[in-house]
């Protein structure tokens, strides 16, 4: 098919670009490491155009099919190639990378101009492209591990960019490390799948045997439930969820386009795409379900709290993340897959346009991250202000904007899903309520009221529009991203669930059956509309208390901040997870490693066994070597007297 033949070039470009950046950047001007990078992921962004193109013109039984082949491993009864394939689900994936990705390049042939090792950061960030455009087409789950682990290899190199800096090393040492533990529970997985599924890790053979298999119910613990929470297991390390999320705040040390397209739009939203391809298994475990969604509803009211009172402006962000991606799986472990990767493209749009309008301001005052020492700069920076707030407004939830519509998605399916429940609605109805006041705080805690910087030392200024392009188009679509669900306001069809629906087809059909059997409703038109009134209001109510708070009247942030002194510090401090996660965790294995594993059992056993062994060896050899004194009469009387040995032994052995 016309569809395949140039499939391979969307990831070879990046990783082409990656290579000429290594091997050249060093020795030649920016320029050409911009054409390079740029050019190899905006060339991979229009052979995605091109793919969508042919695509659309598929009748849908060619779909399926739709698969590219080279060998890559058999051995024994086991074969998994390195095979690539294209669905509804493939296409909107490589969009969101390939575009988000190409314009978060021509920002940062900007943001990174007088950036020591220009070419090594274009290199990594081409690299992780080919990585995440790896993952994203892989049509069996060993090559999906291929890319999962390029991308987090990527993130180390790119978080730790400034490896002279001791806290951007020690984030990306972190990062590896937790993600690591998650992906000790995706390894399992698949070592389980393949044992189990017939020897093969490919999605369709996987799929299919899945298909055949009883569903478990709640409760129920058997081989489909336990692939389901070691894969969640490795979506909450990649996808920063609860208890796994730690690492993602600190990744702010990276340089901030790194921040926008790693840890907002693309690789973070690994492991809510793993959930999302490997839906029909999740739909056969309501354990597996369950915990997805109650782990992506703590997770994003968790980390909203701890948002409320942050003062880095990176790491608002990095918390809002960390709670969006929450909604994600809550939209997931409700059983509505297509809403949860509605979501996930919106929230690439708002969230990368966020990080970057942040970084312009950083940019703007020199270098500086705290908002408290901001204020004042809408009207030296338009710009950035005002693609920051159409941002801010998506995320918040306002009405006709990309983030309306998938949010409210989301709360409507935790409402009305046979999985779902209204303990589930109420949390992600509350961080909503809190996700428009903390991003309103820092919206008005940047851009408005008196500006709080020394104004005579920090020359502000708009940053160039090799910056400012990118903010410009991802606002676009921060606006208008959202729009295929808009015809649900008038009782029509969300055309993106519509367009992703044969690819959880399968999984949609056990979540209607499920629904039947408790008595489910079919029309719910009215409580949409009802609870997208609730919604609307709960954002405009955390918006009011920011304004109240932070623009009207300032002083009430201190006086309650002063008030409720415990749970400020509590949330100031991230509720203390990482230092509980150092004494009970880092510490003990360091105490482990250091005084046991090292100094009682390598230096005092093996070693210590060892140096005895040739301290024993030296004194026995030390006193031997008297013998050989050089002395011909000593020789002699050690001739006669073995003479004399020798003699009265076989006159012994004689007798005997």
């Amino acid at each position: 098919m016309a569809v395949l033949e140039n499939l391979w070039l969307i990831p070879a470009l990046p990783l082409a670009g990656s290579v000429l950046c290594a091997a050249l950047g060093r020795k030649h001007a920016t320029r050409l490491v911009n054409i390079i990078a740029v050019g190899c992921t905006g060339l991979a962004f229009l052979a995605t155009l091109e793919l969508i193109r042919e695509f659309a013109r598929l009748r849908p039984d060619q779909i399926p099919h739709l698969r590219s082949y080279l060998p890559w491993i058999d051995a024994g009864g086991f074969r998994a190639d390195f095979a690539f394939q294209v669905d509804q689900l493939t296409v909107v994936m490589l969009l969101v990378v390939t575009g988000v990705g190409w314009l978060i390049h021509i920002y940062s042939t900007g943001y990174m101009k007088h950036e020591e090792g220009y070419g090594r950061f274009f290199a990594y960030l081409n690299l992780f492209m080919f990585f995440m455009l790896i993952l994203v087409m892989a049509s069996n789950y060993l090559l999906m591990f291929v890319g999962w682990e390029g991308v987090g290899l990527c993130s180390y190199l790119l978080i730790g960019f400034y490896y002279a800096k001791k806290p951007a090393s020690d984030a990306g040492k972190k990062a590896f490390i937790v993600n690591r533990v998650g992906d000790f529970g995706f390894l399992l997985a698949l070592f389980l799948i393949f044992w189990n599924f017939g020897s093969t890790l490919d999605y369709q053979d996987v799929f299919a045997w899945v298909q055949t298999r009883p569903v478990e119910g709640l409760g129920q613990v058997g081989l489909l439930t336990a692939v389901g929470l070691l894969l969640f297991m490795g979506a909450t390390g990649k996808s920063a969820q609860v208890p796994l999320y730690v690492w993602l705040p600190d990744a702010m040390e990276g340089p901030t386009p790194v921040s926008a397209l790693i840890h907002a739009a693309t690789m973070v939203t690994a492991g809510v795409y793993m959930v999302a391809r490997s839906s029909i298994i999740f739909a056969h475990s309501e354990t597996a379900l369950l915990v997805v969604a109650v782990v992506g509803a703590v997770t994003a009211l968790f980390a909203a709290t701890i948002g409320l009172v942050q003062t880095d402006i990176k790491r608002v962000l990095a918390y809002s993340t960390v709670s969006q991606l929450g909604y994600m799986f809550l939209a997931c472990g409700v059983g509505a897959y297509a809403v949860g990767i509605f979501h996930l493209m919106t929230h690439a749009f708002f969230k990368a346009l966020l990080f970057l309008a942040a970084g312009s301001v950083i940019h703007a005052l020199g270098g500086e991250q705290n908002i408290e020492r901001m204020g004042g700069l809408r009207k030296h920076i338009p710009w950035t202000f005002g693609t920051m707030l159409i941002a801010t407004l998506a995320i918040a939830g306002a009405p006709g904007l990309s983030g309306f519509f998938s949010k409210d998605a989301i709360l409507f399916q935790s409402f009305i899903s046979p999985y779902g429940s209204k303990v589930l609605y109420a949390m992600a109805l509350l961080t909503a309520l809190l996700t428009a006041f903390y991003m309103f705080r820092l919206i008005l805690l940047t851009f408005f009221g008196a500006p709080r910087f020394d104004e005579h030392h920090v020359h502000v200024h708009e940053s160039p529009w090799s910056m400012l392009g990118p903010l410009v188009a991802l606002a676009v679509l921060s606006v208008a991203g959202g729009w295929m669900a808009a015809p649900v306001l008038w009782h029509g069809s969300d055309h993106f669930e519509e367009y992703l629906a044969p690819v959880f087809a399968r999984a949609e059909t056990l979540r209607e059956a499920r629904a039947a059997g408790h008595g489910a409703a079919g029309d719910h038109y009215q409580l949409e509309l009802m609870l997208m009134g609730v919604a609307i209001a709960v954002s405009l109510a955390g918006f009011a208390a920011a304004w109240q708070m932070y623009s009207r009247r300032p002083e009430t942030a201190e006086r309650l901040a002063a008030q409720f002194r415990p749970a400020h510090t509590l949330l100031r401090n991230k509720w203390y997870v990482d230092e509980i996660y150092d004494t009970v965790i880092v510490k003990p294995v360091h105490w482990l490693s250091a005084q046991v594993l090292w100094q009682r059992i390598d230096v005092r056993t093996v070693d210590g066994g060892v140096n005895h062994l040739a301290d024993a060896a030296r004194t026995f050899g030390g006193r031997l070597r008297r013998l050989h004194s050089g002395n011909t009469r000593s020789y002699a009387a050690w001739v006669v007297a073995g003479a004399v040995a020798f003699t009265a032994l076989l006159v012994w052995l004689t007798r005997v």
